[in-house]
């Protein structure tokens, strides 16, 4: 009893101790706690008041100023919708002048897209590889368009990379399917004949609904006639 009783002691002596060395650091650092306190509060007032007063107003600027550059997207009038009309900017301008907003972000989508229609295989692979996005349609829309790209420019392995990425980042029957397809025409591209074949395997069996899978008999007849000469 008397050996529990003695523990007992020495932990509350233990606790004791620690809290007077506490109390110890905080008296010597006050001053060091108090200016890192007040910094702390600087930086989340510092946060809050540039993101509602500086980022959200650019924000709800930008995306109003980026309705043109959509109008002609849609149109197909890729000059007008890149560099503006005069009146309104185009994506590019949108890019520059309203950095870390989302419609900024959005606006390196379009863009990449433009100029991939536009013969600039690289500059489309810089603009869609600087956007960021996790949505269900057109962050693997980016990310394939990367892979068209690639594929433009004689690059095979790495447009099936691109392809393989877009198909797998969102797993839905609109761009997975489309996007495994293009990746085994670029392995059928880079004679790799055994990949091409799984990915139009995979088609057939976990998309069979889709619009790709409707002649993918017809490409897994081919590869399987070619590998038995």
């Amino acid at each position: 009893m008397a050996q529990k009783i003695d523990k007992t002691e020495e932990r509350i002596h233990t606790v004791e101790e620690t809290l007077s060395k506490t109390e110890h650091f905080i008296e010597k650092n006050q001053k060091l706690l108090v200016n890192i306190g007040i910094a702390l509060v600087v930086i989340v007032l510092g946060f809050y008041a540039i993101r509602n007063y500086y980022i959200l107003p650019r924000e709800a600027d930008a995306t109003s100023q980026m309705f043109m550059a959509q109008r002609y997207f849609e149109k197909d009038s890729l000059k007008l919708a890149l560099n503006g009309d005069g009146n309104y900017p185009g994506f590019l301008s949108i890019i520059d002048e309203y950095k870390w907003t989302a419609a900024s972000n959005l606006a390196h989508y379009y863009a990449g897209v433009c100029l991939l229609k536009q013969g600039k295989f690289q500059d489309a692979i810089d603009q869609l590889k600087s956007f960021s996005g996790k949505d269900e349609l057109v962050a693997p829309m980016a990310i394939g368009a990367t892979g068209d790209a690639y594929m433009e420019l004689n690059q095979p392995e790495k447009a099936a990379t691109e392809y393989e990425k877009a198909a797998n980042l969102r797993d839905n029957k609109f761009t997975s399917s489309i996007f495994l397809l293009k990746a085994a025409f670029a392995y059928e591209e880079m004679k790799n004949l055994d990949k091409a074949l799984e990915l139009y395997t995979t088609i057939k069996t976990k998309y069979p609904n889709s619009i790709e899978a409707q002649d993918i008999d017809k490409y897994i007849s081919k590869i399987k006639t070619i590998q038995n000469k």
